[in-house]
Formats: structure tokens, C-alpha cells, sequence
């Protein structure tokens, strides 16, 4: 009887500006069994989005420096890659539900890794979005 594949590792793209916190949450992305892929802006992320085929999940921080913010870099994978789920994260200013794209959560820095890890996993391998939430509560 032949083993069983094993399921393919989803790979979510993590852009951030600051290489220590884009570390902080490539290693957040792997804690959750997923492969980090990294950005340092949107250009370079939307590089990335445009070679790859397999980035199930978009991890962006919103205040960037660029040509577009992590906001609008959001509202483009959603409009380009409407598959792709994506969590904003910001320590210096908060979503309401109505200013999140669509497919999208939202967590205030500092974040609870625990919390952060489960919002990937569920995201990403049930497919479906809860609302927004902020971890500050």
C-alpha cells in the first residue's frame, strides 16, 4: 500500500518594511505550518504575486513606504488574486470592517502571536473569514 502524500505546505507572503519585524512574522507564519514568503514593500510583493502561484494567504503591515501602502497593496491582491486571504496588521491605526477588503482580517501590533497563529490556520485551510478583530480586547 503506497504512504500518503503528505499536503502541500500553503505559502503566505509577509510584507514589512522592518526586516526585524518582518522576521518576527516569517517565524510566526512558520509556527503555524505554513512557508513564509518575504517582502520588504508592495512592488516587491506584487513581483513575487505575479511569478508565484501558490501564496494562499497575504500578511501585510498597512504603513509602508512606496508606491502603496500595505492598504492598498490589499486592495489589489483582492481585486488581481481574489483567492488570496489577506491580515493587515498596524500599530498605529485600526480597520472597521467596512475599510477591510474583502477575504481579510485585522490585528493591532502588538499582536498575540497564539491568536495571529490561529487566524492563519483557520484562514487558510478552512477557507472561510470570520470578522475582523482586534487583539487589544
Amino acid at each position: 500500500m503506497p504512504l500518503p502524500r503528505p499536503l502541500p505546505v500553503s505559502a503566505v507572503l509577509v510584507v514589512e518594511d522592518d526586516e526585524m519585524l518582518r522576521m518576527c512574522a516569517a517565524n510566526v507564519v512558520a509556527d503555524a505550518g505554513f512557508m513564509a514568503v518575504e517582502a520588504a514593500n508592495a512592488d516587491e510583493a506584487v513581483a513575487i504575486l505575479e511569478s508565484r502561484s501558490d501564496i494562499a494567504l497575504l500578511f501585510t503591515d498597512i504603513q509602508m513606504p512606496g508606491s502603496m501602502d500595505g492598504l492598498g497593496l490589499a486592495r489589489t491582491v483582492q481585486h488581481r488574486w481574489p483567492a488570496i486571504k489577506i491580515i493587515l496588521v498596524s500599530g498605529t491605526m485600526e480597520l472597521s470592517d467596512r475599510d477591510r477588503p474583502a477575504n481579510s482580517r485585522f490585528f493591532q501590533k502588538p499582536f498575540a502571536t497564539k491568536q495571529v497563529i490561529e487566524g492563519l490556520q483557520d484562514m487558510i485551510r478552512s477557507g472561510e473569514v470570520q470578522p475582523a478583530q482586534s487583539l487589544n480586547s
